[in-house]
């Protein structure tokens, strides 16, 4: 069915002899109505500027037509006391505007429907019925949805007052993006279909290149060559101006208005969207022709590390439509234009991806050790805090400030170098293989997805002469749309920091299944630039419907998005990895959704759904800001064993280690000390949580409760019950010491405090602390398999075992929430690697001496 004219918007198609689209009775602008001020013609329907397209028109009291744009801007310089009202007038009134012409275009690509599906009977078809409902699929559904939006929303702003609201509008719009999601999946298939359908019906070509005519009376044509695929593109593009109109509503509603939490509610649900499309839809958005007269489109860039021999590179790498390129920038003198340089390309056509059974051997990779990675966290954290402090200070200088983003940036840029593992092969069936190391299985997904989907379709191989290598190379500059390596130091200060604290995700279920499968989620989040692994839900077994409804804690440093990426279980003995950091289970689909602080941090758990290749998983997540989650809180009730003293705990236990520590750590060295990650990824809060509860009740059955628990459940129960301790197991009493011992340059000197310190601490504590140091000890020993130094199982414990309790910190007056790597934090974990390192300590030895003297000399 054809859609219903707007005023104004009569579309004559000289092409379509045979149909006829009545203007009768239709009255329309004048002439002069249609000039600009340069007295050129204009095309309201086409003009994407917000003060064009008065065609949807409102009534004056006179029943004359006037244009809703006209009525906002007037109104706009009305006599309002608030900026905030005018400033969010002056936004709706650009989109009401806007909305007009994307409402016309969308008609415009509706209109030929009805025509089509009338020959599509007959014996010459223009195109069949499948067909069409394949290029204009869902086209109609989005034009009832905007122009039902348009009809709602622009009598409230025409009596326009602080107490109209809009918000609910715009809520509704946004919770109908599921059109536009089949919309965006059918997207590249409508435009393939439109192409062949094009060469291979002449008919159809001339249709799909048509030039549309708008007439505002019945003599007068005014025209423009519209490309059909640039009109299809439409509602993906209008998805991306609504999402910028929301920012810029919210920045001028204020918090207490009605409005406020719709606005915001509408601009996560878009934001959420946003990130789920793939950026390789838009066709318009770089391409480069060729000496040939072919357009060769970029569809993805990024910055990759590529092993090149045995030493990490970083390199800039460009996806055309028909071959992959790798360049990396030249140095120039400062003040020239800076340009690529091409290492390499593989046209697409002769690209494979190399597994490791087809490779001879993985080259030998430079890394550096985990402690070194995480030193330098840790000094790109401590030189955020001192420029923060540089801008505060009123004297503050701006050249100190640029030698500290200087030197930031020189610390982020080895870190995103050397901290990638995840190995991505490629290789040229006529030449020779190439490696990246990627941070994340997402990332990896994404590139050979991209790749994989150009593959499809007819290729042929392409060999670049020096000219066209050159030009090609050239154009990289100015295509590219990843600008800078993902690092502090290139943000705007006006950009987020992002959120340091604890977000709490529980994965729900997941449902869109065709065949039963063992499945699993894992959490990704982004730290320093790149994306992390933080969690993994436990195996469903042979289901289409898994319901995993497991909770986590995962620590935010910076964060600004989670991932989760659904993946099938391998179980094939013959596909194990040979490679410790290949990962072989199936990707079933992966998704991300943004932390917008002003959603997440809500004491209330704020639900969600994000949609994977037909599939949707179900979360939930609220934020704990590190604030709040570091106190450390007596518990009330002194029968338990969380937040309870330890020398309380060990007396009524008439024990020298609490049985919660001895359990942990036997379970642990039982069945644990050869699951990568130990300690450091999340066990699922729910398990944690219930083990809390058996011990504090000390339940009979809490062996058998260990033994059938997830391991990192376990560990994560040890983590959280020296986080909880009332004061850290080091003690309130002896922390400053303990900083000042660790900061001591002479070796002697701090050999002989670090013990002295440690002979200090009550019994129970010593004990407890010296159990603990021997088991991270033995934990470390099968780092090959676990992955966890001694530098990991540091910055995991150390600042649980020493962090001071609240009235400490407020003494410290440690305010920035970034501080979380702040130079207390570095001495935790240097403290507890101190000991770490130490050869084995002996409790008896230590009380025997009243002072301990070093060997060293």
């Amino acid at each position: 069915m054809s859609p219903p004219l707007l005023p104004g918007s009569i579309l004559s198609l000289p092409l379509f002899e045979n149909f006829n689209y009545n203007t009768d009775g239709y009255e329309g602008d004048t002439a002069e109505d249609r000039k600009s001020q340069d007295g050129s013609e204009t095309m309201p329907f086409i003009d994407e500027s917000p003060t064009m397209s008065p065609h949807l028109c409102a009534r004056g009291q006179d029943g004359e037509a006037v244009s809703p744009t006209l009525i906002f801007t007037l109104a706009c310089f009305s006599d309002y006391t608030e900026k905030g009202l005018e400033m969010k007038k002056l936004v709706l009134s650009g989109f009401l505007a806007s909305e007009e012409i994307y409402i016309n275009q969308l008609e415009a690509l509706l209109l030929p429907v009805k025509p089509f599906k009338a020959t599509a009977t007959t014996s010459k078809p223009v195109l069949t019925m499948e067909q069409i409902e394949t290029i204009f699929f869902m086209i109609q559904d989005i034009f009832v949805i905007h122009k039902e939006f348009y009809d709602a929303i622009s009598p409230n702003i025409q009596q326009w007052d602080e107490k109209v609201t809009v918000g609910h509008l715009f809520q509704k719009l946004a919770s109908q993006l599921g059109v536009y999601k089949a919309f965006v999946d059918n997207y590249k298939v409508a435009v393939e279909t439109a192409e062949k359908c094009s060469l291979a019906n002449s008919q159809f070509q001339k249709i799909s290149e048509v030039r549309y005519f708008i007439t505002y009376d019945h003599s007068i044509f005014y025209s423009l060559m519209f490309v059909f695929a640039a009109l299809l593109y439409k509602p993906i593009d209008r998805v991306t101006r609504s999402t910028l109109v929301l920012h810029d509503l919210l920045k001028h509603t204020p918090k207490d208005h009605p409005d406020f939490p719709l606005l915001q509610d509408a601009l996560r649900i878009s934001q959420n969207f946003l990130s789920s499309i793939n950026e390789e839809i838009d066709p318009r958005r770089t391409a480069v022709t060729t000496p040939k007269g072919e357009v060769r489109q970029l569809v993805k860039d990024g910055f990759l590390v590529e092993v090149s021999e045995g030493t990490r590179k970083l390199r800039h790498v460009f996806l055309f439509t028909d071959l992959l390129l790798c360049a990396k920038m030249k140095k120039t003198a400062v003040g020239r234009h800076q340009q690529y340089e091409c290492k390499w390309y593989i046209p697409l056509a002769d690209l494979s991806f190399q597994t490791l059974d087809d490779s001879d051997s993985l080259p030998h990779i430079q890394t550096l050790p985990e402690h070194e990675i995480e030193e330098m966290k840790i000094k790109i954290s401590s030189i955020k805090s001192e420029i923060q402090k540089e801008k505060k200070a009123q004297k503050s200088q701006s050249r100190n400030v640029d030698r500290l983003r200087k030197k930031m940036n020189e610390q982020e840029s080895c870190l995103l170098l050397h901290s990638p593992t995840i190995p991505f092969r490629i290789h040229n069936k006529h030449g020779k293989s190439y490696l990246f190391l990627l941070s994340s299985d997402y990332e990896r997904s994404e590139w050979r997805e991209s790749i994989q989907k150009l593959q499809k379709k007819d290729l042929q191989a392409c060999v670049l002469s020096s000219v066209e290598l050159q030009v090609l190379t050239g154009s990289c500059f100015k295509l590219r749309t990843v600008h800078n390596i993902p690092v502090t130091s290139n943000k705007d200060d006006e950009e987020s920091p992002g959120l340091y604290g604890f977000l709490h995700v529980i994965v729900h279920k997941a449902t869109g299944f065709k065949e039963s499968a063992n499945l699993y989620c894992t959490l990704e989040v982004d730290s320093f630039g790149y994306f992390v692994s933080k969690a993994i839900t436990r195996v469903f077994r042979d289901t289409t419907e898994p319901q995993w409804n497991e909770e986590f804690e995962i620590e935010l440093e910076g964060s600004q998005c989670l991932r989760i990426l659904c993946y099938e279980k391998c179980y094939d003995k013959s596909k194990l990895n040979k490679d410790d950091n290949e990962i072989v289970d199936k990707i079933m689909g992966k998704g991300q959704v943004q932390l917008d602080p002003q959603t997440v941090q809500s004491k209330n758990w704020h639900m969600d759904v994000i949609e994977m290749n037909g599939i949707k998983v179900e979360f939930s997540m609220k934020f704990t800001s590190r604030d709040l989650s570091l106190k450390r809180t007596p518990s009330k009730k002194q029968s338990g064993v969380f937040g309870v003293k330890i020398s309380v705990v060990t007396k009524r236990e008439r024990s020298k280690v609490p049985y919660i520590v001895r359990q942990c750590i036997e379970e642990v060295e039982k069945r644990g000390i050869d699951e990568v990650g130990i300690y450091r990824i999340s066990g699922v809060a729910t398990d944690i949580q219930a083990l809390k509860a058996a011990f504090d009740a000390n339940t009979k059955d809490i062996l058998m409760m260990l033994s059938d628990m997830d391991i990192n459940a376990i560990a994560g129960t040890l983590k959280l019950y020296f986080r909880e301790l009332p004061e850290p197991l080091l003690t309130d009493r002896l922390y400053p010491a303990f900083m000042e011992g660790i900061a001591l340059s002479d070796p002697a000197a701090k050999e002989n405090c670090m013990m002295h310190l440690l002979r200090s601490l009550p019994d129970p504590n010593l004990i407890t602390f010296l159990t603990l140091l021997e088991h991270l000890k033995r934990v470390a020993e099968k780092e090959p398999v676990n992955k966890m130094s001694l530098h990991n199982l540091a910055t995991v414990f150390g600042p649980t075992l020493l962090r001071p309790s609240e009235s400490e910190i407020s003494k410290a007056h440690i305010t920035l929430a970034s501080d979380i790597w702040s130079h207390d934090v570095m001495a935790q974990v240097q403290v507890l690697l101190y000991y770490l390192q130490h050869p084995p300590i002996s409790f008896a030895e230590l009380k025997k001496n009243t002072l301990y003297f070093s060997t060293d000399v």
